[in-house]
């Protein structure tokens, strides 16, 4: 399993421990300005990414049609409701959990939190980039904005947090693995497609952390599984076409 997983991982269980302890010395002011903050470190690496990529138009076809495919599927939805399912064991292990929040805001919360570090673009983007190339930088870079969020989240849920680090090394180990069978049917142009796709959905999450705009996030991943075949496409049918 790339290192970059288990990083990530300890991450969100030791910033969930933090949070616990030393949550209540956070400002709200403090927190909310950390949160801008990160959005604007999630540009940065999504910049980072787009400015790898050698087919500009494969790029953007891929996450139009991408994100279509995600809002006519209603992916965001399935992902809320795949949380829930997920948050109702969780609700039952840690019950008395230490929190000021009601029953019901404690669990939209958790689903949260549950999206955030279980589903989001940026985790699926690292885990299979760290799978297919074994480059984990997105995912060590992830972990350091997780270990902040997981504690912050931590103030008012509790050790909690730390728990969701499990299902998280799943899916995240689950998709690094698949990713490795992938990548000896890839070619160099789609990796570095795949990394400049990635990077838009981070720039998009950027937006969204930094409550600048809402981007569609989740329904934006299918966006990543497209990007290959398009390249293919783009790099063995249509650029002979155009000389």
């Amino acid at each position: 399993m790339p290192i970059g997983i288990i990083i990530n991982v300890l991450s969100v269980f030791i910033g969930g421990i933090v949070g616990t302890f030393a949550g209540k010395r956070f400002s709200n002011d403090f927190k909310l300005k950390l949160t801008l903050v990160f959005g604007v470190c999630a540009m940065g690496m999504g910049i980072s990414a787009i400015g790898l990529m050698t087919y500009m138009p494969a790029v953007i076809l891929s996450v139009v049609l991408g994100t279509a495919l995600g809002l006519r599927m209603k992916l965001g939805n399935w992902i809320h409701k795949g949380a829930v399912q997920m948050q109702k064991p969780i609700t039952q292990l840690f019950e008395g959990h230490h929190s000021d929040l009601s029953h019901e805001d404690f669990m939209g919360t958790l689903v949260t939190v549950i999206v955030l570090f279980c589903a989001s673009s940026t985790g699926i983007y690292g885990s299979i980039d760290a799978g297919m190339t074994g480059d984990n930088t997105i995912l060590i870079s992830k972990s350091i904005l997780d270990f902040f969020t997981a504690a912050i989240f931590a103030c008012n849920l509790g050790w909690v947090v730390s728990f969701i680090a499990v299902p998280q090394l799943i899916i995240f180990g689950a998709l690094s693995l698949s990713a490795q069978l992938i990548y000896p049917l890839t070619t160099p142009d789609m990796i570095l497609n795949f990394k400049a796709c990635g990077g838009f959905l981070l720039i998009a999450t950027g937006f969204r952390m930094a409550n600048i705009k809402d981007f569609p996030i989740a329904d934006m991943i299918p966006a990543m599984v497209l990007i290959m075949p398009i390249t293919w496409l783009w790099t063995d049918y249509i650029m002979p076409l155009l000389g």
